[in-house]
């Protein structure tokens, strides 16, 4: 569990298995009725300790559910408790659903993971990178190779990250800037590769991880490649097949009291409402995730409650299966949960170190490929991600 102290908070532990409304005591289905226990209390201090305000948690196992509990509030200062259908913003947890988008395109030839990502959004061709991205001068050099889907799907792209467009204050930071990418709300998914297609990589592809907005250039590759936008994309192909019917860009008014506050710490202790995530870069509008967005995050744009994506991830240790309903073939899930990086890119270069190490990526998602002591229960080749305000699956 991710112990930021941010309210909004969702957990889904998945194996193999299909997912049904029926549930059984843990050791029916070869789980640890203590260490389950051991995952409320622990949960529920989080709570009492004013880490969060409120949290679900959910484990499914050979299609039942094994543990579904709600804690805390979803709403104080309405003292609103929080309930089992609440909706979470998931943030980054919306980048697997992109790549499972991508895999499915793939298995229909209308992408390929080894291509150029020019070939499919000519912007994206001939792209500058900086020689160094930490000089106060910019100076462009050759790339080496260009960027492919794949280099998209696993971050080594060369794409910039938030903490850069925003924040940095090196010389192509404020190219970024300039170019307008730290207002990213303002536009579209066409209108931020065509941004792109304008401004140098941070680095060449391929030889360095950097967490970045990759995912949101798979969200127009999506479009172009399917004809659909990415929403319409994501609702007939995987959301509608899948069951997941409280799952999409926003909450619709009929919802809204379902959808959870977000909460960060006091100075003084305790919690304060915030309106971003702990240590984002961009506060959230008041329509957002409230009214349809302009800008369909790939990288960062979904709501969904647990046993939504409870619903995602027992598809996808299903081997692409769920409720007899193949969405995708299992060659395509066990391509996109191995890891895919060469030593020498692992550990995952994002902070804090304790929390990444161990861990190697896939194709959206993480995967662990050594134990380490920050989880000492884990499993080489689990593989999951997170969102940035304390949701997290695997």
């Amino acid at each position: 569990m991710n112990k930021q102290p941010i309210s909004e908070s969702q957990i889904c532990g998945c194996h193999n298995g299909k997912f049904h409304a029926l549930t059984a005591a843990p050791h029916e289905v070869g789980l640890s009725d203590e260490w389950l226990g051991r995952l409320s209390s622990t949960t529920q201090g989080f709570i009492d300790n004013q880490q969060l305000a409120g949290a679900v948690t959910l484990v499914g196992r050979r299609g039942k559910v094994a543990h579904f509990e709600a804690y805390g509030m979803s709403d104080i200062e309405a003292d609103k408790p929080m309930q089992k259908d609440t909706i979470f913003r998931i943030y980054s947890m919306t980048k697997p659903v992109a790549a499972v988008g991508v895999m499915i395109l793939c298995e229909e030839g209308k992408l390929s993971l080894d291509a150029p990502a020019s070939v499919y959004l000519p912007e994206l061709s001939g792209l500058k990178v900086a020689q160094d991205p930490e000089a106060d001068v910019f100076t462009p050099v050759k790339a080496d190779r260009e960027m492919t889907v794949q280099d998209l799907m696993q971050h080594t792209a060369g794409l910039p990250g938030a903490a850069r467009y925003m924040g940095g204050n090196t010389a192509v930071d404020k190219l970024y800037r300039k170019a307008g990418l730290h207002r990213l709300h303002e536009g579209n998914l066409r209108e931020l590769v065509e941004r792109l297609g304008r401004i140098p990589l941070l680095y060449q592809p391929g030889t360095k991880w950097h967490y970045s907005i990759a995912a949101d250039v798979l969200g127009r590759l999506i479009e172009v490649a399917s004809g659909q936008s990415f929403d319409r994309f994501l609702a007939e192909r995987i959301f509608q097949p899948l069951g997941m019917i409280d799952t999409g860009f926003y909450v619709p008014a009929k919802k809204i009291d379902r959808l959870a506050g977000m909460y960060g710490p006091k100075p003084s202790g305790g919690l304060q409402t915030i309106d971003a995530p702990e240590g984002g870069t961009g506060h959230i509008s008041k329509t957002s995730f409230i009214e349809k967005p302009r800008f369909l995050s790939a990288g960062g744009g979904l709501v969904s409650t647990a046993s939504d994506f409870a619903r995602f991830c027992l598809m996808l240790s299903g081997k692409g299966s769920l409720f007899g309903k193949r969405l995708m073939k299992a060659e395509s899930v066990e391509l996109m949960t191995r890891n895919h990086l060469p030593e020498n890119l692992i550990p995952l270069d994002k902070k804090p170190e304790d929390r990444y190490g161990g861990l190697g990526f896939g194709l959206g998602v993480s995967v662990r490929v050594q134990q380490t002591d920050w989880v000492p229960a884990s499993q080489i080749g689990e593989y999951g991600w997170i969102g940035g305000t304390s949701t997290e699956f695997w």
